[in-house]
């Protein structure tokens, strides 16, 4: 008799810490993340987010504990690693003076690409852009850069590719539009982990749901078992499921400051609830 081993996960954390002099930003962070899947870290301004994903990019260097992406050591494996990702920052790094076209001409060329032209016709076409590719990037929308600066992120077939809070600052339609171009990747089978302090963002795209909150993963799970935390939905003429804004605060205990680390039990998903944003205060 044989047994079949699951592949292993497109990225893995453990025990990841970092500190900036006295401040501790990690804690000890531990998550995987599945191939093809879309990951959501959910957090406040200042939760570590960002730090986490600029260890798993390569850009910064942990204080303690380890981290993989794509079997490959972020730290002495560094190189394999740029190779296997791509990130998308929270400001698109779209260079104005340049048409949409030229744009992803030119990182296809920085990536050695055989037949940059091409590789960029096909990007256009992939994310909708070919109407606007002789435009100057300056003259795009908040939508249409954002879509841009996807598509220049996918130049070179990354099988993980990093959003850092891909749609701050746009408007409903644009965020709309992010959206449907993140659940187009994972559905081609790049894996996606996804920032983000958008409550009904996670809620929405995610597989799974880490909440980070003051350094340390305090729940992580699907929707369906993160809505298992919370008490049972109040019923009288109807019943009431809670929100992941109701789960959150209540995990992170919102009335007491005290969080509370649960571990979840599988259900089934549930369906996303009307925008809310994370209190930065």
């Amino acid at each position: 008799m044989t047994t079949t081993s699951a592949p292993a996960p497109a990225i893995r954390v453990l025990g990841l810490e970092k500190s900036y002099k006295d401040v501790h930003v990690l804690r000890g962070v531990d998550f995987d993340v599945e191939r093809g899947s879309i990951f959501a870290l959910l957090g406040s301004n200042g939760a570590g987010k960002t730090t986490v994903v600029n260890i798993l990019s390569t850009l910064l260097r942990q204080d303690a504990g380890t981290a993989s992406v794509g079997g490959f050591d972020v730290g002495s494996q560094a190189g394999q690693v740029r190779e296997a990702i791509s990130l998308t920052g929270q400001f698109a790094a779209v260079d104005d003076t340049l048409t949409g076209r030229e744009n992803l001409v030119l990182v296809a060329r920085l990536r050695h690409l055989l037949k940059p032209t091409q590789v960029a016709d096909d990007l256009l076409t992939r994310f909708s852009l070919t109407e606007v590719a002789g435009r100057r990037a300056a003259t795009y929308s908040g939508g249409l850069r954002r879509r841009l600066d996807i598509a220049m992120s996918l130049v070179g077939n990354p099988s993980v590719i990093f959003l850092d809070e891909p749609t701050t600052g746009l408007d409903p339609e644009a965020r709309i539009e992010v959206w449907k171009v993140v659940t187009e990747l994972a559905g081609q089978g790049t894996t996606v982990l996804l920032t983000t302090q958008y409550l009904d963002e996670a809620e929405h795209l995610a597989d799974r749901i880490a909440i980070l909150h003051e350094g340390r993963i305090i729940a992580n799970g699907t929707l369906a078992e993160l809505k298992q935390l919370f008490p049972p939905a109040a019923v009288e003429y109807v019943e009431k499921q809670p929100s992941l804004e109701e789960v959150f605060l209540a995990i992170i205990g919102s009335d007491t400051g005290t969080a509370h680390n649960r571990t979840p039990s599988p259900t089934a998903t549930a369906a996303p609830t009307a925008p809310t944003v994370l209190d930065t205060k």
